[in-house]
Order: C-alpha cells, then sequence, then structure tokens
C-alpha cells in the first residue's frame, strides 16, 4: 500500500535539513523516520521547482503544496484527462455502480490515462473540497442512535424446521460509544417498541434525545423539518420523558455514530454467531448478551478507555432515570362510532356513549385494555376480548330505554307477568319456552306486560288463560281477544256475597 503524502511542515524539515544542515538522505530518512527512497522522491521534487533553503518569505503551506505537486488539471496532456469528477460522483450514487468499474470505462476511453490509485486518491481529495464533513460533538447522555443491522440470523422452528430471519437492532450513546444491541423478529412496530424498552433498561436511564432512522415504525411522514411520528413512537418518547429527532432522509452522516456501531456489532457479534444454529430468540439473545458486555468492556486504542468505562464517566451521570413502569405498549386505532354506539377493535365490538354515534373516536389498543378517546378526553375503558365477533357493552354507555330492555332477564319478566295474574305468568313462561332461545321471546312478553296499560289485570288474565286454551303465541291474538270480549267467558266469577249475621235478624231459618 503506497505511503500517504507526508504534512508541508515534515516537507520543510526534509529541505532544512538537505540544504541547510547538508545531511544526505540517508541520514534524513533515519532522523525523521522516514525510507530513504521517500526523501529522494521530495529532494527531486524541490530541485524540480526550483526551491532552495530558506524558502521564499510568505510561501505558505498551500502555494509550497502546489509548487511540490502541480495539479494534474494544469498539465495540458489529451492523453491523459482529468475525470470529470463531479459526473463520476453521480454515478456512484447508482445502484451496483463502483469505482472500479468508473475506472476501467475511463481507461477504455482513454488507454494512457491515469491508475486505478490516482483514480481513487484523487475523487477523495475532490470530494473533501466540495463535500466537506463536519465532526459533530456530542456531550454526555444526550443522545443515542438507533438502528437496524443490516445482516440478520436464521432461527429455525423446532417443530416445523421453517426458518425466519431475526432483525439485529442496535443502538450507540453519542460521547461513549456504549453500545446496545438486541435481536428481534421484524422492524414491526411492537417489535421496535420492545428493543427500545431494552435499550433503557440496559442503560439504566434515558438520554435526552432518540436518533432513529426513517422507517414506518418510527416515521409515517419523512419531512426534514416537520418528521410525522408515529402516536405510539411518540407515546412512548412521552413516557420515558425523552424527545425523538428523526435523522434526515439519505443522510447517514447524521447518525454516523450507530453507522459505525452497526459495522463493530456485525463483526463482534453477528460474525461469532455465524456457525451457531438458534431455535428461539431468547436463545439468541442469550448468546448476544456475553458477546455484546465484551465489546462494552474492549478497550479502544484511540481513547485508551473502554465503552463501558467512558458510559460511566461520560453518559451516565448525565442520563435521566427511569420511569416508575416500562412502558406498556399500545396501539391506536382510529375509528367511527356506528349507529349501535360500538367500535371494531380486532374482530371485537366495544361500546362507547351513546352520545358519540357518528363521532370519530382514537382507540388505544394494549394487550388487556381498550381505552377509548374523543378529542384528547378518555370517554370508555373496557377489559381487551381475546375473542372474536363479540360485543362489550357497558350500561351506562346505553340510552335508557336500551338500558331498561337489556336488563330484563326470564326470571325477571315472570316476576312482573306473576303480578298481572297467574295466567299471565303461564302465557309468558310458554312463549319463551317454545323460542330456541328465551331472549327470542323477550319482545312478545314485553308486549303482553305493556298491555297492562290499557286493560284491568283481571281482563289481561282471562285473555292469556284464552290464548293458552286455543294455543295462541302472539301479542296481536291477546290483544284481539281484549278487543273482542273474549276474555270474559274466561273471566273467574265474582264471590257471592255473604248474608249478614247479627243477633237481631232472624234470618230465614226463623220462619221454616
Amino acid at each position: 500500500m503506497p505511503t500517504g503524502r507526508l504534512t508541508m511542515r515534515r516537507i520543510r524539515d526534509v529541505l532544512r535539513l538537505r540544504f541547510a544542515q547538508g545531511l544526505s538522505e540517508r541520514a534524513i530518512a533515519a532522523s525523521l523516520g522516514l525510507g530513504k527512497g521517500s526523501v529522494g522522491t521530495y529532494l527531486r521534487r524541490a530541485r524540480a521547482a526550483g526551491l532552495a533553503w530558506p524558502l521564499p518569505d510568505g510561501l505558505d503551506d498551500d502555494s509550497l503544496e502546489l509548487l511540490l505537486f502541480p495539479n494534474a488539471s494544469d498539465v495540458s496532456d489529451p492523453d491523459r484527462p482529468v475525470p470529470d469528477w463531479a459526473a463520476v460522483d453521480k454515478e456512484l450514487r447508482r445502484r451496483s455502480v463502483t469505482r472500479m468499474l468508473l475506472w476501467q470505462e475511463y481507461r477504455a476511453q482513454h488507454p494512457n490515462g491515469f491508475g486505478y490509485t490516482w483514480f481513487c486518491t484523487h475523487f477523495e481529495a475532490w470530494k473533501g473540497r466540495v463535500r466537506p464533513s463536519m465532526r459533530q460533538t456530542h456531550v454526555g447522555g444526550e443522545k443515542v442512535f438507533i438502528d437496524f443491522a443490516g445482516d440478520t440470523v436464521d432461527i429455525v422452528d423446532p417443530a416445523t424446521g421453517e426458518v425466519s430471519e431475526a432483525k439485529l437492532f442496535v443502538a450507540a450513546m453519542g460521547a461513549s460509544s456504549y453500545t446496545y444491541a438486541v435481536a428481534v423478529a421484524s422492524e414491526g412496530l411492537e417489535d421496535w417498541i420492545a428493543a427500545h424498552v431494552g435499550m433503557f433498561a440496559y442503560l439504566g436511564g434515558v438520554p435526552q434525545v432518540v436518533v432513529p432512522d426513517n422507517l414506518k415504525s418510527a416515521v409515517i411522514k419523512a419531512d426534514r423539518y416537520d418528521p410525522g411520528l408515529n402516536r405510539t413512537y411518540a407515546e412512548m418518547a412521552e413516557h420515558y420523558g425523552t424527545a425523538i429527532l428523526p435523522a434526515r432522509v439519505r443522510k447517514p452522516k447524521d447518525k454516523a455514530k450507530v453507522e459505525v456501531a452497526v459495522q463493530v456489532a456485525q463483526r463482534w457479534i453477528l460474525a461469532r454467531l455465524r456457525n451457531h444454529r438458534f431455535f428461539s430468540l431468547a436463545e439468541l439473545n442469550a448468546a448476544i448478551r456475553p458477546l455484546l458486555d465484551t465489546l462494552n468492556m474492549r478497550v479502544m486504542r484511540d481513547y485508551g478507555a473502554s465503552r463501558a468505562d467512558l458510559f460511566a464517566t461520560l453518559d451516565r451521570p448525565n442520563l435521566q432515570p427511569l420511569p416508575a413502569e416500562p412502558y406498556v405498549f399500545a396501539r391506536w386505532k382510529r375509528a367511527r362510532v356506528a349507529p349501535d354506539y360500538h367500535i371494531e377493535v380486532d374482530r371485537c365490538w366495544y361500546s362507547v356513549p351513546f352520545s358519540l354515534i357518528r363521532q370519530v373516536v382514537d382507540a388505544r389498543i394494549t394487550h388487556r385494555t381498550v381505552e377509548i378517546f374523543h378529542r384528547g378526553t378518555r370517554v370508555a375503558s373496557h377489559l381487551r376480548d381475546p375473542g372474536r365477533r363479540s360485543h362489550i357493552t357497558a350500561p351506562e354507555h346505553m340510552p335508557s330505554a336500551h338500558r331498561r330492555y337489556a336488563q330484563w332477564s326470564p326470571a325477571r319478566i315472570l316476576s312482573s307477568a306473576a303480578k298481572l295474574g297467574p295466567s299471565v305468568a303461564a302465557f309468558c313462561d310458554i312463549v319463551m319456552q317454545d323460542r330456541p332461545h328465551p331472549e327470542q321471546g323477550f319482545r312478545t312478553c314485553l308486549g303482553i306486560l305493556s298491555l297492562a296499560r290499557s286493560f284491568e289485570p283481571q281482563r289481561l288474565d282471562a285473555a292469556c288463560r284464552r290464548g293458552i286454551s286455543i294455543r295462541a303465541r302472539s301479542v296481536s291474538s291477546i290483544r284481539s281477544i281484549l278487543k273482542t270480549g273474549l276474555d270474559q267467558a274466561f273471566m273467574d266469577p265474582e264471590p257471592e256475597e255473604l248474608p249478614l249475621q247479627h243477633p237481631n235478624i232472624r234470618g230465614q231459618k226463623y220462619y221454616h
């Protein structure tokens, strides 16, 4: 691999030792720790540029570099033209296009053109001038950067042998590069939230800002200035007291910290597990955890300390405390209230106050509960029914008429009917028994009871007695009996009055 170009300061040292001190090339190389050939190359360039010692006054490093290394574009050579770097940069943005391919196309047009090493070196120099990178300064405890690794891990179902691909969720703290990694089944919302909950627990605190990518589980509307966050994701952030700041679309440098962490995790975790077979996520994560701990304890050469050491001194003291309880995953769904004052959630129907019929409400769905909100106010809460096609109705949500009807039962109907007469109770009992289900006879029985508002109980009882005898089973039949007076023949005879008994009254026996 060719040695990189020396800095202008060191090149000045080479020129000074040669022209002012008169040292040989071998002595200069030994003094400065350079190769003898490199020293000779720089001295030849200085002679070709007409330089001597001391250098001219006012000759800065940029001017010296131009004298020693004249820009190839300034040299007129039609056989070795300088590539159009802007065009090269644009082509590299296209899928599967590489520098080697572009260089081969360049050499095909110009056989005497520059070599591949020169091509890459000068393209990097042009890119650094056109698109300089800004060094980001991370404050302790401020940001955590998160992303998914590109590589996946196979998980084999022990029952069916079916193979599924697990995703590796990776997070890195900004100041310390302290890394968290966990395998999840997918990049879906529930797995995304569960990975965050595990991350906060692993860190033992909450950073001020979370910087994710723009996947759908986090951002439902990508926008540079006002991204639309998934409602569940935003609710989780509110629960932990942190802020979500998505990276810009197609700007990986916004989360360069986790981009590096993903590479490190793939090399230090996934690569070491490549020959293992896993049969569950739990088994995979059990294998990941010791490798993750080893990664964080490993001393980084540039810092002379491990990620764990830096985390303990930089990030950990500045994290916000965890909430008392971890976040419970909840989905949000928007629905319109049906005319029967219910909304549908996972093939079940849950009631809301009947006054909200036709209104749009928001349902918050957890594993155990369904909460319903209207304009930010909770209007209903139900235990979640794990079944299908069932109705869960709270009595207080029903209109008064519906509530009264819902409170009827076979025992209550028979009790009310018995107060009107034994035949009324018998008739209602027969109606409910003749139906496949007693509730199918409720309306008929309630219709019979309502006749008591128009007719005397004695007549209603007699009409029901006649209805039983003629096998009538409808309200219209009993109403017809009452209107036509056919109930009269079935009325109980009035009891005869007993003669008045008194010692001063002789009675009829006195005369016989």
